[in-house]
């Protein structure tokens, strides 16, 4: 009888503990052997979003991180980046900040830490919570990554007022002005761009093609793309180049994205007189930024960067995402108003906002971006298709 009741105890204290323990991890309180170094990939420019939680978090959390290193590359080298630490039995990267692009492409190279629902307690009712937006792209990569902000997207375009003064309606009357002004519109590559991503995308529903979630079907967007080419002078490998040449006056039409156009006229890099416009049938293509974690880190980075991906998923957190427009809104989470956002971005925000666009998050129908392989497909193609033609 005493056998069998120490026996009982036992298991008792057992399960009392990894109780507390997982009780721990929701409440923070991860402990490890020493503090630990940080090293983040940024694919996504989301360290202007990101970046001073993390910073916080460091500081709040000497006991867990000893110093943090911040790495920018682009998305179509970041799995195979990633690939190699891990092969090579070095795996330096413990998170990694990144679009559609990245997560795709790194879940189809099998790169990703599986975090849902494996480590749900780090992120309690995190489903629940999302926008229902930020859930659907959540859904699509099936719990390798956290939907960390969140985006109306695209496609639209920002414009000179003062050079274009017939604003095209319609993709025949877009291709009609720039065959009128050859080289002044510009898009950038969409495997290194989430407006060029969103005009990719954005094509087939306007256009009408079969299957708007099947590359393989875009007959009209391809022959639209492949005839918009000749009027084109170049793709840039990011979006900010195609900014400044807006800017610069080189460029007066570009395809661009509702955070970018609010972001690069509170930015004060292009003008804020400069507008924007969505041709007739659109669709929003939302737009999302994720947490990624690379399979392969010891128990102690990985515990910590959940820590820091649970930390980023706070409210408080999430309101610093309304950042300076970047991914207007921003927060992935619901229940997170502009109110709750540090005053000076409060007061950008608001000058920036246009009722057009308020409209159009309203009105206009939206849907996600591709699964992770259409998504790798699309892009392909447009490079073989498109953009593989040099041009001067």
């Amino acid at each position: 009888m005493l056998k069998g009741f120490r026996f009982l105890s036992v298991i008792l204290i057992i399960a009392v503990i990894a109780s507390l323990s997982m009780f721990a991890v929701c409440e923070g309180k991860t402990k490890v052997a020493k503090p630990v170094k940080l090293s983040i990939i940024d694919v996504a420019g989301n360290l202007q979003l990101s970046k001073d939680s993390i910073e916080l978090f460091k500081d709040s959390n000497p006991d867990l991180v000893s110093d943090i290193e911040y790495i920018k590359a682009t998305a179509p080298e970041l799995a195979s980046k990633i690939k190699a630490q891990q092969m090579a039995g070095n795996l330096d990267t413990t998170l990694v900040l990144t679009g559609y692009d990245g997560i795709a492409s790194g879940c189809e190279q099998k790169i990703w830490e599986k975090i849902m629902p494996k480590y749900k307690s780090y992120f309690p009712n995190l489903v629940e919570n999302y926008l229902p937006g930020a859930k659907d792209s959540y859904d699509l990569f099936q719990g390798y990554g956290i939907t960390h902000v969140f985006c109306p997207g695209g496609p639209m375009f920002t414009y000179n007022p003062d050079k274009v003064k017939n604003v095209p309606k319609t993709p025949a009357e877009l291709l009609a002005w720039c065959k009128e002004n050859p080289g002044k519109f510009l898009y950038a590559r969409p495997a290194n761009s989430g407006p060029g991503r969103a005009f990719l995308q954005g094509l087939p529903f306007i256009l009408g093609d079969k299957n708007p979630k099947d590359p393989k079907t875009w007959d009209k967007t391809w022959a639209f793309l492949k005839e918009l080419d000749q009027y084109i002078d170049y793709y840039p490998t990011g979006t900010g180049i195609t900014f400044k040449e807006l800017a610069e006056g080189t460029r007066w039409i570009l395809a661009s994205h509702l955070g970018w156009d609010m972001n690069q006229r509170i930015l004060a890099t292009i003008p804020a007189n400069y507008q924007g416009f969505f041709l007739d049938n659109t669709t929003w293509v939302t737009d999302s930024q994720f947490l990624c974690m690379p399979k392969g880190l010891d128990n102690d980075r990985k515990m910590v960067t959940l820590e820091l991906m649970s930390w980023l998923m706070r409210k408080e957190q999430q309101a610093i995402t309304y950042d300076n427009g970047y991914f207007y809104p921003g927060p992935a989470i619901k229940n997170v108003p502009l109110s709750l956002a540090p005053k000076e971005n409060q007061a950008k925000i608001k000058a920036a906002v246009r009722d057009q666009y308020e409209k159009a998050i309203k009105n206009l129908p939206s849907t996600t971006q591709l699964d992770a392989k259409p998504l790798v497909e699309a892009m392909d193609m447009w490079d073989k298709l498109v953009g593989a033609k040099i041009k001067k």
